[in-house]
């Protein structure tokens, strides 16, 4: 775990300040939680907070308080741009190297300005100012609750922040399933859930709002689209560009099938390969001691966690497979013992 002295930074937002919250990239539920939960927090404490997103992200995550007000950089990059250049502070949550946020990243550098690191995933960049890090933690959203317990806000926190914060958290542990769910974990949604977090409703919103078209391309994948590799403990799925189009997709359609291939019995890592725009982006997700964080960083230029991580590749999705299907069996050993 790493924190910063955040004692200069809690003297700093004691005056009303002009801040940017940044996020990574296809921003899922804790990326969003954690940005519009600190958004709202910062606000009600008197500051100037403004959230930009690299691109778009779900619509079942739109319910959050704030998102009407987010900037996607993708669509207005001169709203993106004004509001960092004007920006006395940039906090970057759920990741740690600013080219997670893609071509943000050069300008976000250029400009100098002090920033806050909070993000729980491993070998962070040494690129801000000030850095709330711990791969212990079950999610970003976690983190900020951490840090406004830092800043002795707790009391500030209402339904509006603690939903955004359950739904980070609940998304993050895999509806608290996952090894990253500590007791920490169940104090901070206890404190939440007090504080008016409704756990049904947010539960209800982002798992159990399916269109038409995003139950049937699941169930596409599943009867379709689901190779198992048994000899290596593996399974995984792919959609092609032209199967994503037949089924009306939107963003998010997709989110969580990766996780389907791991229920399978036996099955100890999962991935899905997905053809979306000139590019194949990678989903890889584990049981047990087998580390896709490795796996990912060194062979599909990607990362995460060691049961969650994810990459991207610019060759045809034909050869993704193709190099995953070859490079798997290296890993036999590791599969087998996982």
């Amino acid at each position: 775990m790493s924190i910063n002295s955040f004692e200069s930074l809690s003297v700093f937002l004691k005056e009303k300040r002009r801040i940017v919250i940044l996020t990574h990239w296809s921003p899922d539920g804790d990326a969003m939680g954690s940005s519009l939960g600190l958004d709202n927090f910062l606000k009600k404490i008197g500051h100037d907070a403004k959230v930009i997103v690299p691109n778009d992200y779900p619509e079942f995550l739109w319910w959050m308080q704030g998102h009407s007000a987010v900037i996607n950089a993708e669509k207005n990059k001169e709203a993106a741009h004004a509001a960092i250049t004007a920006a006395e502070l940039i906090f970057c949550l759920d990741f740690n190297d600013l080219s997670r946020i893609n071509s943000l990243g050069q300008f976000v550098a250029e400009q100098k300005k002090p920033m806050v690191m909070i993000d729980h995933h491993p070998s962070p960049s040494p690129f801000a100012d000030y850095m709330l890090h711990d791969v212990a933690a079950s999610s970003t959203c976690e983190l900020i609750y951490r840090f406004i317990a830092m800043m002795n806000g707790t009391d500030k926190i209402d339904a509006d922040i603690a939903e955004c914060l359950y739904a980070g958290i609940m998304t993050d542990t895999g509806s608290f399933r996952f090894p990253s769910t500590t007791v920490e974990t169940h104090r901070v949604v206890a404190d939440l859930m007090s504080k008016g977090a409704q756990h049904s409703l947010v539960h209800n919103r982002v798992y159990d709002d399916n269109s038409e078209s995003r139950l049937r391309l699941l169930g596409y994948a599943l009867s379709e689209k689901l190779t198992v590799l048994p000899e290596f403990r593996t399974a995984f799925f792919t959609l092609t560009n032209e199967e994503h189009d037949r089924f009306n997709y939107k963003k998010g359609d997709t989110e969580g099938l990766v996780n389907y291939a791991l229920t399978i019995r036996g099955i100890v890592f999962a991935a899905f390969f997905s053809e979306r725009d000139g590019k194949v982006k990678c989903s890889f997700r584990s049981k047990g001691s087998f580390d896709v964080n490795l796996f990912a960083r060194a062979n599909f230029s990607g990362g995460g966690h060691r049961n969650a991580a994810g990459g991207a590749s610019d060759d045809t999705l034909e050869n993704v497979v193709k190099k995953f299907k070859a490079v798997v069996p290296d890993y036999a050993e590791q599969l087998k013992n996982s």
